[in-house]
């Protein structure tokens, strides 16, 4: 049916079709008294009689679309690593993965926590226009002076369009591992486009790491198993089945969220490896990242072993900075930035990047050039061939020059908004950060913060009162960026005591 079609006008067709699909199917779908139907363009092609599209593109048709791995890790801090600065964790499977690709100095997650930042990576839109702008179900503080605006608090919707419902009609098979906090089951990663899943769960933690791990659906263990070693089983087992298209793999691993333990070998190895000297001081979180070294270097030498790695895109992160406040001994340490999750500072948004694609992505390169979880979707979207149209409101740009030229982006700023309270000591709060310039704006009246991070990583000297123009300009083009984007806003609280808003928050943690 396919052969005298090319791939170039197969990819012209497909979004003629779609838009013909979905003014036909509404007026379907009300006749027939259905209340939903999802255009995911698979779903609507099989309801038609077409078929799958994907299985109708010949494989050849595909062999310039390399594959896509996204490993992405909860609560990683920029600092946890051997190759960002770490002297205590021990790391050279990723810092090997570094040296491979391009390792990013200024990368930030979306959000301060997870949830919004998972949201925003699988649809390049920004917290604030999704209006998910805090985990799920979040926190209550009824006594704090402001009430947080209305905000999707259960689940992210389904009729926002995900990375696998891009990917589909490029061809990709799509598969999801891991931590989702994004919805209960009738919102899990299946139900979002992915064509298969595991381990999925609707908590933010999986409650244990040893088997069995109660807040983890979908996955299969014996007594001893360690959680982060079964989810990369589950990721091999998928790479070694034969693969007739492209595939898109997104490894959601648990590691290194609270509960912190370990395996017990690991953990005798860095208690008798800690020093005076160390600023992360917590053996049983270096014993996870120990293990979460172990697990990312299985996953790259079974590329190398299935002769994968050369046309796969390899993506390492994290959704949000280290949580630098929970357990004693401290469970770890972000400096020399400021603070950690669930602060408004940059030790809750900047984050680990290392992005490897052989013989595409130069090896052993550093860039200072500041990207965000946002702009992964329009950047696989124009590696796929896809063109973004103005309708989908994507807040990210496509990185892919910056990736194979080391072209610097043309981006006015980046933003965030945060209209919540965090036991990790965030007020509501909206950030800006244009060159070398991040402004902190308090929504409850605090005065705004400004730094040079280029020159202040730490954030430790306020210019706010010695930059007042600057501090205009960012002041002001952060309100108009809430103004364009939709973004809510918290209100004053009736109940508000402040006698027991310390007790409450931080008594929490």
């Amino acid at each position: 049916m396919l052969g005298c079609v090319t791939r170039k006008r197969l990819l012209w067709l497909l979004p003629k079709i779609t838009d013909v699909m979905k003014r036909f199917l509404p007026r379907l779908a009300g006749n027939a008294g259905i209340t939903k139907l999802r255009f995911d363009l698979n779903r609507a092609a099989a309801f038609l009689g077409l078929g799958l599209f994907c299985s109708l593109v010949p494989a050849g048709m595909q062999a310039d679309r390399p594959n896509i791995l996204f490993i992405l890790t909860d609560d990683l801090g920029w600092r946890d690593l051997s190759c960002y600065g770490s002297a205590f964790y021990e790391t050279p499977n990723i810092d090997r993965l570094a040296s491979q690709g391009m390792r990013f100095t200024d990368a930030y997650a979306a959000a301060t926590v997870c949830s919004p930042t998972r949201a925003a990576l699988l649809t390049g839109k920004t917290p604030a226009r999704l209006h998910l702008t805090d985990f799920l179900s979040g926190l209550e503080f009824p006594h704090a002076a402001l009430t947080p605006p209305d905000w999707t608090r259960y689940h992210l919707p389904h009729e926002e369009v995900t990375l696998a419902e891009m990917l589909k009609p490029a061809g990709y098979e799509t598969f999801y591992f891991g931590k989702w906090h994004l919805g209960g089951e009738k919102h899990f990663p299946v139900t979002q486009g992915f064509d298969h899943s595991a381990a999925e769960g609707e908590s933010g933690w999986p409650a244990a790491y040893f088997y069995p791990w109660p807040a983890v659906r979908n996955l299969e263990g014996k007594e001893g198993d360690y959680l982060t070693d079964r989810l990369t089983d589950e990721v091999i087992g998928s790479l070694e089945k034969p693969h007739d298209r492209p595939f898109f793999i997104f490894l959601s691993y648990y590691t290194p969220h609270r509960p912190t333990q370990a395996k017990e070998e690991h953990i005798r190895k860095y208690e008798a490896k800690l020093t005076p000297e160390h600023i992360q001081r917590n053996p049983v979180n270096a014993g996870m990242m120990h293990s979460l070294d172990e697990n990312v270097g299985r996953i790259r030498q079974s590329l190398d072993d299935l002769k994968l790695a050369e046309n796969t895109l390899l993506i390492f992160t994290s959704d949000n900075g280290g949580n630098h406040y929970a357990d004693i001994p401290q469970k770890t340490n972000n400096a020399p930035l400021r603070d950690g999750k669930g602060s408004a500072y940059e030790g809750a948004y900047r984050v680990p990047l290392i992005i490897r694609w052989p013989g595409n992505v130069p090896a052993g390169i550093e860039t200072s050039e500041p990207v965000s979880s946002i702009d992964f979707f329009p950047t696989f979207q124009a590696l796929t061939g896809q063109e973004r149209s103005a309708e989908q409101q994507l807040d990210g740009v496509n990185i892919l020059p910056l990736l194979l030229k080391q072209e610097p982006l043309e981006r006015k700023a980046l933003y965030w908004h945060y209209p919540h309270y965090h036991n990790g000591g965030a007020s509501p709060h909206g950030v800006i950060r244009k060159g070398q310039y991040r402004l902190i704006e308090h929504f409850d009246g605090t005065k705004a913060e400004l730094y040079d991070i280029e020159n202040d990583i730490g954030e430790t000297v306020n210019l706010v009162n010695s930059m007042p123009e600057k501090s205009k300009e960012l002041l002001t083009e952060l309100r108009q960026w809430r103004h364009e984007v939709g973004a809510r806003m918290p209100t004053l609280n009736p109940n508000y005591d402040p006698d027991r808003v310390h007790e409450w928050m931080f008594h929490r943690r």
